[in-house]
Protein backbone atom coordinates (compact mmCIF):
# COMPACT_ATOMS: atom_id res chain seq x y z
CA UNK A 1 0.00 0.00 0.00
CA UNK A 2 0.84 3.56 -0.86
CA UNK A 3 1.98 5.46 2.45
CA UNK A 4 1.21 8.57 0.78
CA UNK A 5 -2.25 10.18 -0.64
CA UNK A 6 -4.30 13.27 -2.51
CA UNK A 7 -7.63 14.03 -0.79
CA UNK A 8 -10.07 16.48 -2.49
CA UNK A 9 -12.39 18.67 -1.16
CA UNK A 10 -14.84 19.04 -3.88
CA UNK A 11 -16.96 21.59 -2.41
CA UNK A 12 -13.86 24.21 -2.93
CA UNK A 13 -12.62 22.81 -6.19
CA UNK A 14 -13.27 25.68 -9.03
CA UNK A 15 -12.01 23.69 -12.00
CA UNK A 16 -8.84 25.62 -12.30
CA UNK A 17 -6.45 23.13 -13.75
CA UNK A 18 -3.40 24.85 -12.05
CA UNK A 19 -2.42 21.01 -10.24
CA UNK A 20 -2.92 19.47 -14.41
CA UNK A 21 -0.64 22.79 -15.63
CA UNK A 22 2.00 22.78 -13.12
CA UNK A 23 2.25 19.03 -13.01
CA UNK A 24 2.53 19.04 -16.51
CA UNK A 25 4.95 21.73 -16.76
CA UNK A 26 7.04 20.53 -13.48
CA UNK A 27 7.31 16.81 -15.69
CA UNK A 28 8.28 18.94 -18.75
CA UNK A 29 5.80 17.02 -20.46
CA UNK A 30 4.46 17.59 -24.21
CA UNK A 31 0.63 18.56 -24.94
CA UNK A 32 -0.97 15.01 -24.59
CA UNK A 33 -0.54 13.12 -21.44
CA UNK A 34 -2.34 14.88 -17.94
CA UNK A 35 -0.74 13.12 -15.13
CA UNK A 36 -3.56 13.93 -13.38
CA UNK A 37 -6.72 15.34 -14.35
CA UNK A 38 -9.79 17.48 -12.97
CA UNK A 39 -12.93 15.40 -14.50
CA UNK A 40 -15.92 17.58 -15.06
CA UNK A 41 -19.15 15.62 -13.38
CA UNK A 42 -22.13 17.56 -13.95
CA UNK A 43 -24.21 20.26 -12.10
CA UNK A 44 -24.56 19.95 -8.15
CA UNK A 45 -25.56 22.36 -5.91
CA UNK A 46 -22.81 23.57 -3.43
CA UNK A 47 -24.55 26.51 -1.14
CA UNK A 48 -27.79 26.25 -2.79
CA UNK A 49 -26.09 27.74 -6.24
CA UNK A 50 -25.95 25.26 -9.24
CA UNK A 51 -22.07 24.84 -9.88
CA UNK A 52 -20.26 21.86 -11.82
CA UNK A 53 -18.42 19.09 -9.74
CA UNK A 54 -14.90 18.76 -10.40
CA UNK A 55 -13.25 15.57 -9.62
CA UNK A 56 -9.31 14.64 -8.98
CA UNK A 57 -8.15 11.93 -10.98
CA UNK A 58 -4.63 11.35 -10.62
CA UNK A 59 -2.91 7.73 -10.12
CA UNK A 60 -4.08 5.23 -6.77
CA UNK A 61 -0.51 3.77 -6.47
CA UNK A 62 -2.08 0.59 -6.11
CA UNK A 63 -1.13 -2.21 -3.15
CA UNK A 64 -1.32 -4.65 -6.47
CA UNK A 65 -0.95 -2.37 -9.34
CA UNK A 66 -1.65 -4.28 -12.73
CA UNK A 67 0.41 -1.46 -14.29
CA UNK A 68 3.74 -3.34 -12.69
CA UNK A 69 3.14 -6.82 -13.38
CA UNK A 70 1.71 -5.82 -17.30
CA UNK A 71 5.25 -4.60 -17.81
CA UNK A 72 7.84 -7.24 -19.50
CA UNK A 73 10.74 -4.94 -18.57
CA UNK A 74 10.91 -4.16 -15.04
CA UNK A 75 9.90 -0.30 -15.82
CA UNK A 76 7.17 0.13 -14.08
CA UNK A 77 7.96 0.01 -10.56
CA UNK A 78 6.42 0.37 -7.20
CA UNK A 79 9.02 1.46 -4.85
CA UNK A 80 9.73 -0.71 -1.35
CA UNK A 81 9.80 2.41 1.11
CA UNK A 82 6.21 4.03 0.53
CA UNK A 83 4.55 2.06 -2.27
CA UNK A 84 4.94 5.14 -4.82
CA UNK A 85 4.57 3.38 -8.37
CA UNK A 86 6.45 5.08 -11.09
CA UNK A 87 8.09 4.54 -14.17
CA UNK A 88 11.67 4.05 -15.01
CA UNK A 89 12.55 5.67 -18.22
CA UNK A 90 15.66 3.91 -18.47
CA UNK A 91 14.30 0.48 -18.59
CA UNK A 92 10.87 1.51 -20.77
CA UNK A 93 11.18 -0.17 -24.35
CA UNK A 94 7.61 1.93 -25.41
CA UNK A 95 5.67 -1.26 -25.67
CA UNK A 96 2.44 -0.03 -23.96
CA UNK A 97 1.40 -2.97 -21.87
CA UNK A 98 1.37 -0.84 -18.72
CA UNK A 99 -0.79 2.16 -20.65
CA UNK A 100 -3.46 -0.64 -21.81
CA UNK A 101 -3.18 -2.67 -17.80
CA UNK A 102 -4.41 0.40 -16.15
CA UNK A 103 -8.24 0.15 -15.45
CA UNK A 104 -8.40 3.79 -14.54
CA UNK A 105 -6.43 5.98 -17.14
CA UNK A 106 -3.43 6.84 -14.89
CA UNK A 107 -0.48 5.74 -16.76
CA UNK A 108 -0.44 7.59 -20.06
CA UNK A 109 1.97 7.93 -23.70
CA UNK A 110 4.41 10.38 -23.97
CA UNK A 111 4.26 10.95 -27.75
CA UNK A 112 7.73 13.05 -27.55
CA UNK A 113 10.05 10.20 -25.65
CA UNK A 114 7.22 7.07 -26.77
CA UNK A 115 7.27 6.04 -23.91
CA UNK A 116 4.78 5.34 -21.04
CA UNK A 117 4.65 8.22 -17.75
CA UNK A 118 2.34 8.17 -14.60
CA UNK A 119 1.78 10.28 -11.68
CA UNK A 120 4.74 9.48 -9.27
CA UNK A 121 3.46 11.95 -6.64
CA UNK A 122 6.76 13.71 -7.08
CA UNK A 123 8.95 11.06 -6.01
CA UNK A 124 11.80 14.09 -6.55
CA UNK A 125 10.29 16.01 -3.93
CA UNK A 126 8.72 13.48 -1.45
CA UNK A 127 12.52 12.54 -0.98
CA UNK A 128 13.36 16.05 -0.37
CA UNK A 129 10.31 16.48 2.22
CA UNK A 130 8.24 18.80 -0.14
CA UNK A 131 4.93 17.80 -0.93
CA UNK A 132 3.34 17.05 -5.00
CA UNK A 133 3.66 20.16 -7.16
CA UNK A 134 -0.34 19.68 -7.54
CA UNK A 135 -1.12 19.57 -4.11
CA UNK A 136 1.18 22.61 -3.28
CA UNK A 137 -0.25 24.77 -6.65
CA UNK A 138 -4.06 24.45 -5.83
CA UNK A 139 -5.50 28.13 -6.16
CA UNK A 140 -7.89 27.23 -3.34
CA UNK A 141 -6.36 24.35 -1.42
CA UNK A 142 -8.74 21.69 -2.19
CA UNK A 143 -5.85 19.14 -2.90
CA UNK A 144 -4.07 18.19 0.19
CA UNK A 145 -1.16 15.78 0.47
CA UNK A 146 -1.37 13.46 3.19
CA UNK A 147 1.03 10.39 4.66
CA UNK A 148 -0.37 7.56 6.22
CA UNK A 149 1.69 8.03 9.76
CA UNK A 150 0.16 11.25 9.86
CA UNK A 151 -3.40 9.96 9.39
CA UNK A 152 -2.89 7.23 11.88
CA UNK A 153 -1.67 10.07 14.74
CA UNK A 154 -4.49 11.87 13.75
CA UNK A 155 -6.62 9.06 14.68
CA UNK A 156 -5.36 8.54 17.87
CA UNK A 157 -5.69 12.02 19.17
Amino acid sequence: MSQYFLTQDKDRCIGCLSCEVYCQKNKDLPEGPRLCQIVVMGKRKVRNLPREAYVYMGCFHCDHPVCVAACPTGAMTKREKDGVVFVDETKCVGCAACVVACPWGAVQWNPQTAKATKCDLCKDRLDQGLKPVCATVCTTGCLEFHAMDEEAQDDTE
